[in-house]
C-alpha cells in the first residue's frame, strides 16, 4: 500500500499541521498548545488534581507538572495542596487565567471553524466518532 493511504500517516500529518496552526493562534498569549489545553480544562473544571488533569488530557503526569509550572510562572494558575492527600495538588486559575479566557477562545473557535470548513455537522460528528474508535483501538498498545 502507498504511504499516503495509511490512515496513521494521514492522521499524523494532519496533526502536525493542526498543531502548527493552533500554535500560531495561541502564540500572542505566550503559551503553547499543550498549555492552552490545560487552561481549557480548568475553565471547565477548576480545582482538579494534577493527576486528574493528566488523565483527562491523556498526557504523562511529569509533563503536565512541567507545563503547570510554566503556567504558574506566567501567573495563569496556582496550585494548592489537596486537603486530604498532602502529596496531591489541586490546580486553580488566577484572575489572569480567568481573564484570558474570552480573548483566547475567540481566535481558538475561529481556528476550529477553519479546520472543519467544507464539512457538514454530521461529517464532523462521524469523523470525531471514527477517531475516537481508532484511539480506543490503539490506546493500550
Amino acid at each position: 500500500m502507498e504511504l499516503e493511504k495509511y490512515i496513521g500517516v494521514i492522521v499524523h500529518r494532519a496533526d502536525l499541521k493542526l498543531n502548527n496552526y493552533y500554535q500560531k493562534v495561541v502564540n500572542p498569549f505566550d503559551i503553547t498548545v499543550d498549555q492552552w489545553e490545560i487552561l481549557v480544562v480548568l475553565w471547565e473544571q477548576e480545582g482538579i488534581t494534577q493527576k486528574e488533569l493528566a488523565e483527562r488530557l491523556h498526557k504523562d503526569q511529569t509533563n503536565v507538572a512541567r507545563m503547570l509550572f510554566k503556567l504558574e510562572k506566567k501567573s495563569f494558575i496556582y496550585r494548592v495542596t489537596h486537603e486530604s492527600d498532602r502529596r496531591s495538588l489541586r490546580v486553580y486559575l488566577t484572575v489572569k487565567g480567568r481573564e484570558i479566557k474570552e480573548d483566547i477562545l475567540a481566535p481558538s473557535i475561529e481556528a476550529y471553524q477553519k479546520t472543519i470548513e467544507g464539512l457538514t455537522g454530521e461529517e464532523v460528528e462521524t469523523f470525531r466518532r471514527i477517531l475516537s474508535i481508532m484511539h480506543n483501538n490503539v490506546k493500550d498498545l
